[in-house]
């Protein structure tokens, strides 16, 4: 047996063990979604359960300090990489718990770890595959959203109109950078979790007016509308920069 041919079945031999460990992470965030409903853990991520628990969740938050904090955030990271139900429960019992503005840097910084997970398994168990068998608009789209990667990462993260779990899949399948992932995404979920956690922080009067609460009272048209006025801005580079290719 010559070399050439050792050297090829242990190539083919190594190709199984490559697709495994490609796939395990998926195989991991799958199971992860799977138990999370089995075991019921979605009935927790209610507005009622946050009513029926705030006492709890208060004295737990006061008796334990900041290992409260990496609780919460580990769960909020959690719950991004497995694209889980709930995020804006939880962005609400952020603001709730820790106050507006310490609600807010809690939750950009377990969102952002949270997306980068799911980003780095996307980009590594499916990227590669489907950019390969990628038609040609298919990769005509990935070279523009590439050129103009940290403007569109921005109206992706600023428009509420766009899943969160699909904004940190799409990127990581026409390849944007990480760097440019993980920066685009940290400041751009910070109005909109910000607008969350000031919510949140009212959640105890209106929990004791025996109120009910509602994403529509939160989404209002005047906060939509300021979202998506800094989407707009988020994308004059791309028309300034494309006007001076034009005028070229």
């Amino acid at each position: 047996m010559n070399r050439n041919t050792t050297m090829g079945m242990a190539a083919m031999a190594d190709k199984p063990n490559n697709l495994m460990k490609r796939l395990l992470p998926v195989a991991v965030l799958v199971a992860g979604v799977a138990a999370f409903f089995l075991l019921g853990l979605d009935k927790y991520v209610t507005f009622d359960a946050l009513r029926e628990n705030r006492a709890w969740l208060k004295t737990a938050v006061a008796n334990n300090g900041a290992l409260a904090v990496l609780a919460y955030m580990a769960i909020y990271a959690g719950a991004v990489a497995l694209s889980l139900p709930g995020g804006a429960i939880l962005t609400l019992a952020g603001g709730f718990l820790f106050g507006v503005v310490f609600g807010t840097i809690y939750v950009v910084i377990a969102a952002t770890i949270g997306a980068t997970l799911l980003f780095i398994i996307a980009r590594t168990a499916l990227g590669d595959v489907l950019r390969a068998k990628a038609g040609p608009f298919i990769r005509k789209m990935e070279a523009g959203f590439q050129e103009n990667a940290m403007s569109y990462m921005l109206v992706l993260r600023l428009v509420p109109a766009f899943p969160f779990w699909v904004v940190n899949l799409v990127p990581a399948l026409l390849g944007v950078k990480m760097s440019i992932f993980v920066i685009a995404t940290a400041i751009g979920i910070i109005p909109g979790t910000f607008v969350f956690a000031t919510f949140g922080a009212g959640l105890g009067g209106i929990f004791d007016a025996g109120g009910e609460v509602s994403l529509k009272a939160i989404l209002t048209p005047q906060i939509v509308s300021g979202l998506i006025g800094l989407a707009v801005l988020a994308l004059i580079p791309v028309v300034i920069k494309r006007f001076k290719r034009r005028a070229r």
